[in-house]
């Protein structure tokens, strides 16, 4: 392969031949192990020796999918080298067309390597057998390689799909924590017991197996209490709620209970012994879906019941008519009769009706509350439900915080609280400040949540929990480093694009293991002398 003098930059080595500038991009996927980065990199290094490239920059994603950009920090760092204009190569070294990605679009892929030839660069794929010269040929096999690539993943999907349907089907657990009054057990390939796992353990041995047991009886006494008082005493979620919070009572979480978090234990089947799956899918990065009925994975009675079935099929009557459908007209007129007996309307106002359609109930079939307003010419000055909203809030803060530093101090890392402002000091290394983020409605019924850093406390990592469109229970976090977040606040939407989604997370798992990961470099630097 010849390279104009032109288009790369130059060095000489201690030799005085006249070497060209390149870089390194290695990843390697949780899906193919094989590939290592160390083993990437000695054949793109072994490939840059014999054309004159010498490595200058390594820019390495280990343990990331190559679906898409999301969380491949150094791809995204690699290309904004290059169009910033901060590259001090000229050359990019990639093993082959699947490490720089296995995109689902094809195009994705050629767009990131056409940044890079815009910008004066070149990639170079050390170990696919044709040379990327822009020729007519390199082209095409180059386009075959990126659709091959990208199919890959779509039928590694359909078979780990296959595979998890059919622990499942066996009456194995297949991820995601345990739930309120039950434990994880892990088993092995002969179904012996070996241990009960705790929250953020995993299993390590391939053919073991998870299944749910019963949890503390004292868990299992309140679930049972849950279904008596909404069957037999005829109680609403949020009744129940309010009566489990004035014994004091937490879920599993370590949060006061809501009406969303007592309706979830009413409506979920693993309480009669069911393993249900695939209610939901994210397939190949994209948005979550809600499955129908026909699609999901069950086998019914694999665990042990803690309620019986006449019970939650009593609960389930319930719940259905409730929810019975009602036609637009009807929706309307049951809002007008409120507004009648109010003189106002609100969403608080519309979820304290126990029998009939919630708020969001609205907003799903006329796009906004505001709109379904307009309807019966209701104008309102403003909804006062924030009021409401913020309260709980503020009731469920130190909850949260406490179980934020139990879940730190579990993995084994210190944690000091500043009683004054809840600012959290992690291992004397770096500080985090917590803030629950509700949800705001637009007039276009989209959602929107407004982070406020604290400019005054200046934490190093401000992690906003953000709560669902309903208010009712925690949607995700975002751990937001304060180096990357130069404004004073942030407004987040439900997409909110890689950049800033690649801080989200579904748990605060991420958080925990950020201060495990600071206790080892402490030790490390404790026995520096070893390494």
């Amino acid at each position: 392969m010849e390279i104009s003098s032109v288009d790369v930059k130059r060095s000489s080595d201690q030799s005085g031949r006249v070497t060209h500038s390149a870089a390194e991009y290695v990843r390697m996927s949780t899906d193919h192990q094989k590939y290592s980065t160390e083993n990437q990199s000695q054949e793109i290094r072994e490939y840059a020796l014999r054309r004159g490239f010498k490595i200058e920059k390594t820019y390495a994603d280990s343990g990331k999918s190559g679906l898409n950009l999301d969380g491949r920090d150094a791809l995204k760092q690699l290309i904004d080298d290059v169009q910033s204009g901060n590259a001090q190569f000229s050359i990019i070294i990639v093993y082959d067309v699947s490490r720089w990605g296995r995109f689902q679009d094809a195009d994705e892929s050629a767009y990131y390597e056409y940044i890079c030839k815009r910008a004066g660069i070149r990639v170079c794929y050390c170990a696919e057998q044709f040379e990327n010269d822009g020729s007519p040929v390199s082209t095409i096999v180059k386009g075959v390689k990126r659709a091959m690539a990208g199919e890959y993943s779509r039928e590694l999907s359909v078979k780990v799909f296959a595979g998890q349907r059919r622990l499942i089907e066996l009456g194995y657990r297949q991820g995601g924590p345990a739930g309120y009054g039950l434990r994880r057990k892990l088993i092995d390939q002969n179904g012996a017991p070996k241990t009960e796992l705790v929250r953020g353990e995993h299993k390590s041995i391939q053919t073991d197996r998870i299944i749910l047991i019963p949890g503390p009886e004292q868990e299992i006494e309140t679930i049972r209490f849950i279904y008596e008082s909404f069957v037999a005493a005829g109680k609403s979620e949020a009744e129940i709620a309010t009566l489990l919070n004035q014994r004091g009572a937490l879920t599993d979480l370590d949060r006061p209970w809501t009406r969303a978090t007592v309706h979830q234990i009413l409506i979920n089947e693993k309480y009669v012994g069911n393993n249900v799956w695939n209610r939901s899918s994210c397939k190949l990065k994209g948005h979550r879906i809600a499955n129908p009925p026909e699609k999901w994975v069950r086998h019914d009675k694999a665990f042990e019941q803690i309620i019986d079935d006449e019970t939650f099929q009593a609960a389930q009557k319930i719940i259905g008519d409730r929810a019975k459908h009602y036609s637009d007209e009807e929706l309307l007129d049951l809002l007008r009769g409120l507004l009648d007996s109010h003189g106002y309307l609100s969403g608080i106002i519309i979820d304290e009706l126990e029998i009939g359609p919630s708020s969001s109930a609205y907003r799903s079939r006329f796009g906004s509350l505001v709109r379904a307003y307009e309807l019966i010419g209701f104008t309102p000055e403003r909804d006062y439900r924030y009021i409401e909203i913020n309260r709980a809030l503020r009731r469920m803060y130190p909850g949260l915080i406490a179980s934020t530093i139990r879940g730190i101090e579990a993995i084994g890392g210190m944690v000091r609280q500043d009683r004054d402002t809840d600012l959290l000091e992690v291992n004397d290394e770096f500080t985090a400040s917590l803030c629950l983020v509700r949800s705001q409605e637009t007039s276009s019924g989209t959602h929107r949540w407004h982070v406020r850093f604290d400019m005054g406390l200046r934490p190093d990592i401000t992690v906003a929990v953000r709560m669902n469109q309903m208010n009712a229970g925690i949607l995700d976090y975002y751990l937001l480093p304060r180096f990357d977040m130069e404004a004073s606040k942030l407004r987040l939407a439900e997409d909110n694009g890689a950049g800033l989604d690649a801080y989200r997370f579904d748990e605060l798992d991420a958080l925990f293991e950020l201060a495990a990961r600071s206790q080892l470099m402490e030790v490390r630097h404790g026995l520096g002398s070893i390494y």
